[in-house]
């Protein structure tokens, strides 16, 4: 069941996409069923690679991620959203399975519980997110922002260690992005099912 699963709310799914429906279906969580399809690979006698996981492991989560679509006006424009999520272990992105569905997305987003315990929800980790369609889906605003952004938040983490010492021997320049890195941060921490809005978003950034 564990294995099947995914592939009947695909199938579920397809069934609206017939019907010029939208769907978003969220498979939670395909380590689970990798570990169940290992299991019965095993018990077939069918020959190990990586991890004791089948040669064909890496096409098991890519056939079922590219049955979501969106298809044409002959066909009705329906679609089907797949938002895939793999756990990993301690945080380690380059374990077979997470490296496998990250290499069919087209990018991902890294929950942490390092960013959670800080209090920052939705606890995203900004340096471990990525983005593989990144500007084309922006507007041109956030693609201003955006690189300003990304520059001052990786130089607030590198700095940070510099917080537990006594600010007042810290120059003008380390205590500045300190401060800016901080009060960034604090703008990400959002309300339960009270996302700010893009114009918010920007007069608070």
């Amino acid at each position: 069941m564990q294995y099947l699963v995914p592939y009947i709310g695909c199938a579920i799914a397809e069934w609206f996409l017939s019907r010029n429906g939208h769907t978003l279906i969220v498979y939670d969580d395909l380590g689970i069923q990798a570990t169940a399809y290992r299991q019965l690979s095993l018990l077939l006698r069918r020959p190990p690679g990586r991890e004791a996981y089948p040669g064909d492991i890496f096409y098991l989560h890519s056939r079922l991620l590219e049955r979501a679509a969106k298809v044409n006006e002959v066909n009705g424009l329906g679609s089907i959203t797949a938002l895939p999520i793999v756990e990993t272990k301690d945080g380690d992105l380059s374990a077979y399975i997470p490296t496998n569905v990250i290499s069919i997305t087209d990018g991902q987003v890294f929950l942490s519980a390092a960013v959670f315990y800080k209090d920052i929800k939705p606890a995203i980790s900004f340096t471990k997110s990525v983005s593989r369609v990144g500007s084309k889906a922006q507007t041109k605003g956030v693609k201003r922002l955006v690189g300003l952004l990304k520059r001052l938040l990786a130089l607030y983490e590198d700095l940070k260690y510099y917080e537990t010492l006594d600010t007042g021997e810290l120059n003008e320049a380390i205590k500045s992005v300190l401060d800016a890195g901080y009060h960034l941060m604090t703008i990400f921490k959002q309300k339960k099912f009270r996302p700010y809005i893009l114009q918010e978003q920007f007069v608070l950034i």
